[in-house]
């Protein structure tokens, strides 16, 4: 079995490995990246990482309600339509009963499929897979929809919350998804040591819950230490994701610039 890293075994030219193998993966990536990442190549069977923020990187995400909302609607958006609750189609008005028209919650279910999210105080991201051509568009504008919708309603207040569009990056390299995931999960380490109780996927990740609208074992598919080489030197998707090094991470978030300007 291979040792899991640690701080103290990681070498100087362990380090300049790693180094070495992420810049290779990542140069691929980054020469298809869209001006500002609003330009979306929709590809059919595709993998996507989406991001936005709040406007004018305002905060989104103010307690615990708000980030419960969220992850409801993309539960009700991703769920087999037979497990999603219906619209009401009564109301009472002044102690009337009213019947209105019975509508179906939009749904995605196997046009969509979620592999990774985290929840940041002004931002969030999704790391996506798309079976079915041009299902993000939609997906994007139920979520947005949704959560705008309560997020003025709470706080008393119109127009948009979101910065603008939402932002998508097309993966095309089966290694990156490995490196995204990392790099998406680690997120909450601005705020928080605990990133398996952070606003996140990586509990599913490390199959401390499961969710049936979150599909971790995709991405754990490419886990391969005997195939990639930058994971010969672990043998856990948590040791891959835990393991600490500032220079390493400068260097990977650096080449994950999401846009000229920071998230936060």
């Amino acid at each position: 079995m291979l040792p899991i890293i640690s701080n103290n075994s990681m070498t100087r030219e362990l380090t300049n490995y790693y180094i070495h193998l992420a810049r290779s993966d990542l140069a691929r990536y980054t020469t298809c990246m869209p001006a500002k990442n609003i330009v979306k190549l929709y590809v059919e069977g595709g993998y996507y990482h989406i991001y936005n923020r709040g406007i004018d990187k305002q905060t989104i995400f103010l307690d615990d309600d708000h980030y419960r909302v969220f992850l409801s609607s993309l539960k009700q958006l991703l769920l087999p339509p037979d497990k999603v609750k219906p619209l009401p189609h009564t109301f009472t008005v002044q102690g009337r009963t009213l019947h209105g028209i019975t509508h179906k919650r939009k749904n995605y279910y196997g046009k969509i499929e979620l592999l990774v999210y985290c929840l940041m105080p002004n931002h969030f991201h999704l790391l996506i897979h798309q079976p079915v051509q041009r299902a993000i568009d939609q997906f994007m504008q139920s979520l947005s929809i949704r959560y705008s919708l309560f997020f003025n309603k709470t706080h008393k207040r119109v127009g948009p919350v979101f910065q603008s569009l939402y932002k998508a990056i097309n993966v095309t390299e089966e290694p990156y998804l490995l490196h995204l995931s990392r790099y998406i999960h680690r997120n909450p380490l601005k705020y928080t040591k605990d990133l398996k109780n952070a606003y996140s996927s990586y509990g599913e990740y490390l199959g401390l819950r499961k969710t049936e609208w979150i599909k971790p074992e995709i991405v754990l598919a490419s886990f391969e230490p005997t195939k990639l080489p930058f994971l010969k030197h672990t043998n856990t998707y948590k040791s891959f994701v835990e393991y600490d090094n500032e220079e390493l991470d400068q260097y990977i978030d650096s080449s994950l610039a999401l846009e000229d300007d920071k998230l936060l």
